[in-house]
């Protein structure tokens, strides 16, 4: 997409607790209409914190949260679903014995918001009558992507969606999440692992480091520099290189 974005998602020097422990501190990021943001960083980073921090799953201690421009900082995270910010956890989450369809019924949408997520995933329309609990791993992982976009969301938190999944399942899930930005608009803040995948696919790269943004650029300066990549995940890199927006 070209031209100048619409910010969806502003976080302005947000500090997020977990067990009464300072993890994530002073993170800012912006995530824009019709992007992909990817926060890359090693394991214990703070990245599933800072996303928990956003939805309301964990306690922000300090700074803003801007979605469309509301602070959402202090609201319960159900205020903040209904005000459009969607989030995919880690672990698949399905309720394991109703149908595919009725899964994606679950939390009162309209009917009408269910072709959408079949478009997205034309996998699951095939499966639309199957227990969620004997679909595949990569198939449960559409299925809660798909059912996140049932509520219309402005922006999706996704963390990890490619965990425990083979290579060719994580590629269908980027271009899917790549097509869903670009066609639809919401605005995307995807956690990921698989560092070169994601990359692929982002619009703009950050990543935390102990707690910290050290990071905050164009994806291709991290895929073409393996050993600036290195250096930002051990958090060797005090200075992040001249960032882009």
């Amino acid at each position: 997409m070209s031209g100048e974005q619409k910010q969806l998602l502003h976080i302005d020097e947000l500090s997020v607790d977990r067990a009464g422990l300072p993890i994530v501190r002073d993170a800012s990021l912006t995530v824009e209409a019709g992007k992909i943001t990817v926060l890359l960083g090693a394991n214990g980073a703070g990245k599933t914190t800072l996303l928990d921090g956003l939805s309301g799953a964990a306690r922000s201690r300090a700074g803003r949260v801007l979605l469309d421009g509301e602070d959402i900082a202090r609201l319960r995270p159900a205020r903040r679903a209904r005000a459009g910010l969607a989030h995919v956890e880690q672990g698949r989450t399905v309720f394991r014995n109703l149908s595919t369809i009725d899964n994606l019924r679950v939390g009162l949408h309209p009917e009408s918001a269910i072709p959408e997520a079949f478009t997205l995933f034309p996998e699951l329309e095939k499966r639309r009558d199957v227990a969620a609990g004997l679909l595949s791993g990569g198939e449960q992982q559409m299925l809660v992507i798909a059912r996140a976009l049932v509520g219309a969301p402005k922006v999706l938190l996704i963390d990890e969606m490619s965990l425990g999944l083979a290579p060719i399942v994580i590629q269908r899930l980027m271009r899917a999440v790549r097509d869903l930005a670009d066609r639809k608009g919401v605005g995307i803040l995807l956690v990921e692992q698989f560092a070169h995948l994601a990359l692929a696919v982002a619009d703009r790269a950050y990543v935390l480091s102990r707690g910290e943004v050290v990071y905050d650029g164009a994806p291709a300066a991290l895929r073409g520099d393996e050993e600036l990549l290195r250096r930002l995940y051990l958090g060797e890199a005090a200075t992040p290189p001249a960032a882009v927006a």
